[in-house]
């Protein structure tokens, strides 16, 4: 949720001279895209916070559903957990995602009265019903081994960098690739495309309306089109401008 860079500092100075020995195999772009793509992952949130929200889906048939979310950012010194959960009590969902800095993102989820603790491609799966994976909150394509700079473009008016990441075990039903455009000034995902294993592309994601809430840009909407289904996902939160 945290659109802003700020100064990567040591703990991602160890990690690039962890790989460097691996990087003098790499291209430019690749060594690019990987450090660009640490960045990206490395960086915890500045403060807690919580967002109420609505989740609207159609769905392939044209059949609308809404339930109220919240979100909440939870900063701690060694992780930051970003939970996501359905406050209608007729379908009860949360989603618990733990942020390690450059270790695997994990995935507990909580739905029909159980738990699943989940992981990098089983993490694949839909929250509430929704063309939301858990994946795609975690930003899990940030953290696959292949990644590299395809461009620089403007798209959406904003200037950015094309980051392509690619998916070493994909499967049918997940992600081969996704290419991002990700904002040059403040890191932001202004959009990505997601593809499946035949290169089709398989899912649209636009963030939209960016709002400076108590300092710290944020995205008060987001969307995900599903190609695949002809469904689609909003997630709108109700952002109260700061200063």
């Amino acid at each position: 949720m945290r659109l802003r860079f700020v100064p990567v500092g040591l703990a991602l100075l160890t990690a690039l001279g962890a790989v460097a020995a691996t990087t003098n195999e790499l291209s430019d772009a690749e060594i690019q895209g990987r450090q660009l793509a640490q960045q990206l992952y490395y960086q915890p949130p500045a403060t807690n916070f919580i967002q109420t929200g609505t989740l609207k889906i159609r769905d392939g048939k044209g059949v609308r559903t809404e339930m109220p979310v919240q979100f909440q950012m939870v900063v701690t010194e060694m992780n930051w957990l970003s939970n996501y959960q359905t406050t209608d009590t007729n379908h009860p969902v949360k989603l618990v995602i733990v942020h390690s800095g450059g270790q695997p993102n994990s995935y507990r989820l909580f739905e029909s009265g159980g738990q699943m603790d989940l992981g990098g491609a089983r993490a694949m799966i839909p929250f509430a019903g929704s063309d939301f994976w858990l994946a795609d909150f975690g930003l899990e394509f940030f953290h696959w081994p292949q990644q590299k700079v395809l461009k620089k473009e403007v798209k959406r008016s904003r200037g950015c960098t094309v980051l392509e990441s690619t998916n070493p075990n994909s499967s049918t039903n997940s992600y081969s690739r996704v290419v991002s455009w990700i904002d040059s000034e403040n890191g932001g995902i202004v959009l990505a495309w997601a593809y499946d294993t035949n290169n089709k592309l398989f899912k649209e994601f636009y963030p939209k309306d960016f709002k400076k809430v108590n300092g710290q840009w944020q995205v008060g909407e987001m969307e995900i089109d599903n190609d695949r289904t002809g469904s689609r996902t909003r997630l709108e939160f109700d952002l109260k401008p700061g200063p």
